[in-house]
C-alpha cells in the first residue's frame, strides 16, 4: 500500500507560495501541502522534537525548497535533509531564482533531485509551476524506510 505524499513547501515569498500551490492544484494534484516561510520552522518540522528526524521516518514527503530564505539558506536545509538517515530518500525540488551554475551543481552534489530556476516574469513562473504540478501527478516517491 502506498502512502499519500505530503508536499513540504519552504518558500518565504507569500505570492510565490500561493502561485505554486494554485498551479499544483490546477494540475490536479490534491496532496496535502505543508508550507513554511522560514528555514528554522522547516528544520524543526523535519527533525522533530528529538532532533533525530525519526518522527518523519516512513512518511512519504516531497520537498519544494527555495534557496533564499530570511534565516538560513536552502543549502543548509538540503544538507540537513540529505544527511539524515530518516530523511535522505526524501525527494527535494529546489525552486529558486538563483541560476548560478556553481550553486546548481552544489545542490545536485548535495542530493537535490530537481533544480528549477524561477523565471522572473509571472507567466514564465506560472508555466514552470504548472509543469511541476504535472510532474507531481506522476512521480513515484521511494519508501523512506
Amino acid at each position: 500500500m502506498t502512502m499519500p505524499v505530503t508536499i513540504i513547501m519552504v518558500e518565504d515569498d507569500e505570492g510565490h507560495a500561493r502561485l505554486i500551490e494554485k498551479n499544483i492544484r490546477r494540475a490536479g494534484v490534491t496532496n496535502e501541502i505543508v508550507a513554511f516561510q522560514d528555514g528554522t520552522s522547516a528544520v524543526d518540522f523535519f527533525l522533530g522534537a528529538d532532533r533525530t528526524g525519526s518522527s518523519n521516518a516512513g512518511r512519504a514527503m516531497l520537498v519544494l525548497l527555495d534557496l533564499n530564505l530570511p534565516d538560513m539558506t536552502g543549502i543548509d536545509i538540503l544538507k540537513i535533509v540529505k544527511e539524515n538517515e530518516h530523511l535522505k530518500r526524501t525527494p527535494v525540488v529546489v525552486l529558486t531564482t538563483t541560476d548560478d551554475q556553481r550553486e546548481i551543481q552544489r545542490c545536485y552534489d548535495l542530493g537535490c533531485n530537481v533544480y528549477i530556476t524561477k523565471p522572473v516574469n509571472y507567466e514564465g513562473f506560472s508555466n514552470a509551476i504548472r509543469q511541476l504540478g504535472l510532474f507531481f501527478s506522476v512521480i513515484q516517491v521511494p519508501d523512506a524506510a
